[in-house]
């Protein structure tokens, strides 16, 4: 069965940009053969594993592949597959309004307006540990919204995020991306976590984090940080529209933004953390713009149509 990836004009466009180095689309097009790992990739293309490693980092944030760490003969290896065999590109959107729109907050990771976290756990800046290791009255320091690396063995932070929808539109779909993976002592590759979203206290979805990353320095980790603790996370993006809540484009649960609670509120809760019930209460490292393998922030997307035009 044909795996299909339906995007917009916008959406397309990142996917093109991906696709404008030539040797990423060799990458690509060798990985829709066969699954590959980063060091076969490097060795086939004659690239160094820096170099390889870089394209297909682009290449997962524009959803075209996924990455996963398999046991190989020595330790884990990072293997890719490719996530779809045809693309569709929506050249008019529902309704053919040429004011449907789209806006963004960045929301640094320090700035969690609530929280309750369990041991280990801690927060570093860009240039050293915020307070004390394993110490949770560290989250409440002021330095806290210097923090590029947050993480968390139980518990939840959460954020206050404004509402970017103009007053003469509705919400159509509501996508939050981050960088995160589980929280072990030091690092431990194969540590699943089970990491769930709220919105305003609704239930979005759990991703099952298959490990904490470390042994290989993060594209954006500080140098003073210790190779041997977590270095970096996986790019996830949480969506919900008016068919379900999906994670990476699989859908997680049937609850729809209208169930959100957010359309006529000046802001929104949104809750990141690992429930005391969870299957697996592996913890949490969630990464800011100047740690790990993503330069970004927690990203919240707003997506948005005028006031009486057909919804998605």
């Amino acid at each position: 069965m044909s795996r299909i990836l339906k995007v917009s004009v916008d959406e397309f466009l990142e996917i093109a940009k991906a696709l404008s180095n030539e040797s990423r689309l060799q990458i690509f097009k060798q990985i829709q053969k066969a699954d590959m790992n980063v060091n076969e990739i490097a060795e086939m293309f004659g690239l160094p594993s820096s170099t390889a490693t870089v394209s297909i980092k682009k290449l997962e944030e524009a959803n075209l592949i996924r990455t996963e760490l398999l046991p190989g003969t020595r330790g884990f290896q990072k293997v890719c597959s490719a996530r779809f065999d045809q693309l569709v590109v929506e050249l008019k959107n529902d309704g053919g309004s040429a004011n449907e729109s789209v806006r963004y907050v960045s929301m640094p990771i320090g700035l969690y307006s609530d929280c309750d976290v369990r041991p280990t756990c801690g927060l570093a800046g860009e240039e050293s540990i915020i307070g004390y290791l394993d110490d949770p009255r560290s989250f409440y320091e002021p330095d806290k919204a210097k923090a590029q690396l947050l993480w968390f063995k139980q518990g939840y932070v959460q954020y206050q995020i404004p509402n970017k929808v103009p007053y003469d539109a509705r919400l159509t779909s509501l996508e939050i991306s981050m960088e995160i993976c589980s929280e072990a002592p030091m690092y431990n590759l194969n540590w699943p976590s089970d990491i769930t979203v709220w919105i305003n206290d609704v239930e979005v979805g759990t991703y099952l984090s298959p490990g904490d990353f470390g042994g290989e320095p993060g594209l954006l980790t500080p140098s003073w940080w210790d190779i041997h603790r977590s270095q970096y996370g996986l790019l996830k993006k949480w969506k919900i529209d008016g068919t379900g809540a999906y994670i990476d484009g699989r859908q997680v649960s049937g609850v729809t933004v209208d169930n959100l609670g957010v359309h006529d509120a000046p802001a929104f809760q949104l809750r990141i953390g690992v429930k005391p019930d969870a299957a697996n209460v592996g913890g949490v490292n969630l990464f800011g713009a100047k740690f790990g393998n993503y330069e970004q922030d927690l990203l919240v997307r707003f997506d948005f149509k005028p006031l009486g035009s057909p919804a998605k």
